[in-house]
């Protein structure tokens, strides 16, 4: 296996791939050093989520048109071990399996990482019969526009996705990354249906699993980074929740929260086998009392000085996900000062955003830049 490349160790000429019409690079960008200029990099959220129902193939090319470096999918697996991409194995909110009777049976109460959740759920599903299935806006009441297009895509799988990559890769003369998430990792070990060599197996027969390949791996869960470190060639993020404990330390006895892991020592320690983080934007810019946006913490500077980048989640145009103070007349879905936001974040350091409007997040950057 190749050693991962140090991504802060290299140079903007080095990691910058083809462009076309000013589209920009896929590859991992790195804060720029002395006389160069860093590029942030833009991560496609499930997508174009903004203008489509979530972990579909339609929103993931259209943020890869609009501009997105990266598109991410969220992986989960089907009881005939088959990764699909959605954002949690329950698929009750994001399908229309409630209208098909011939499931019924399958409605059940699940303990998810000490949560319990009520609904249909991918493990309980082979692929040919979630392909019976069709997806649907996660959030209706907020992007009601996003509701034409329900019932009209199936799930993807993960290798469906790797295909989709490099045929707009082609299209697009320039490469279009892909960001993938394991979801609920520790779940589903337990369950015998563990992601992880799925997951090898698909960017291997894609070519992927190198350390030059446009693909970031990241989790909630540090126990399968440290695994994957082994085995996978590309880089890794530790994403990072504002509180709580992973579920895999949790499982395991240990007391570690998630503010633990990103103090000098859990970042040195999350910099021995990944190469960034991807924390809770509040994590980067907190909220003040009254809802507007505060000022920078350290945690920026903090992983720069042990080599990892931070990609920040997640960025979304509507009022109701923006600080009090950017957000615009009208109600909780129009859009507020969205650019106001992700200025505060460029200037903060940061060196990839995850944006539910793509092409909104281009265009921050482009006028940063």
């Amino acid at each position: 296996m190749p050693p991962r490349l140090p991504l802060r160790g290299l140079t903007v000429a080095v990691l910058s791939a083809v462009t076309v019409a000013g589209a920009p690079s896929a590859a991992p960008v790195v804060p720029a050093g002395e006389g160069e200029t860093a590029r942030v990099v833009v991560i496609g959220h499930r997508g174009a989520s903004g203008y489509r129902p979530e972990h579909t193939l339609a929103s993931y090319e259209l943020a890869a048109r609009m501009g997105a470096d990266f598109i991410e999918p969220d992986l989960v697996t089907t009881a005939d071990g088959v990764l699909v991409a959605r954002h949690e194995p329950e698929i009750g909110g994001t399908t229309d399996v409630a209208d098909h009777p011939e499931f019924a049976d399958r409605r059940t109460t699940k303990t998810i990482d000490g949560a319990e959740y009520t609904g249909w759920f991918t493990e309980d599903f082979t692929l040919a019969e979630l392909r019976t299935l069709r997806a649907t806006e996660r959030i209706p009441q907020v992007r009601q526009e996003n509701t034409i297009y329900d019932r009209r895509f199936v799930i993807p799988t993960f290798n469906e996705v790797l295909e989709l990559r490099e045929r707009l890769s082609r299209e697009l003369g320039r490469e279009v990354g892909v960001y993938p998430e394991t979801k609920h990792p520790t779940y589903f070990a337990t369950l015998g249906l563990p992601l992880e060599p799925a997951l090898v197996r698909a960017l291997d027969g894609a070519g992927l699993n190198r350390a030059d390949a446009p693909v970031f791996v990241q989790s909630f869960e540090t126990t399968n980074l440290r695994a994957l470190d082994a085995d996978l060639a590309v880089p890794l993020v530790a994403l990072l929740e504002a509180d709580g404990i992973p579920a895999d330390l949790a499982a395991a006895g240990d007391t570690r929260t998630y503010l633990d892991l990103i103090t000098p020592d859990g970042l040195a320690d999350l910099a021995t086998f990944a190469d960034g983080i991807g924390p809770d934007k509040n994590l980067v810019i907190p909220r003040n009392p009254d809802g507007t946006l505060g000022t920078p913490t350290p945690l920026v500077a903090a992983a720069h000085a042990v080599g990892l980048v931070v990609h920040p989640y997640t960025f979304r145009n509507e009022n109701q996900f923006l600080p009090t103070n950017l957000r615009s007349p009208g109600s909780d879905t129009d859009y507020g000062d969205v650019f106001a936001e992700y200025e505060a974040f460029f200037a903060a350091g940061v060196d990839g955003v995850f944006a539910d409007n793509p092409d909104t997040a281009v265009t921050a950057r482009s006028l940063h830049g």
